[in-house]
């Protein structure tokens, strides 16, 4: 049975992996949004880097 340290170990492994794959798509996705070869493609890139980097307000 795994210690304490090692969930907590593999829990933050998991997530800086995820995190890091969340920073490759947003990165993916801006350089699209800059060099797409027309403008319906360069408009789609940021429509959805928009929604991947909206923000909400959690504190009212």
């Amino acid at each position: 049975m795994p210690t304490f340290v090692t969930l907590v170990t593999r829990g933050a492994d998991t997530l800086g992996a995820g995190a890091a794959l969340y920073a490759l798509t947003i990165t993916t996705i801006a350089l699209a949004a800059v060099a797409a070869p027309n403008a319906q493609r360069r408009h789609d890139a940021r429509t959805v880097l928009k929604i991947l980097m909206r923000r909400t307000d959690r504190n009212p």
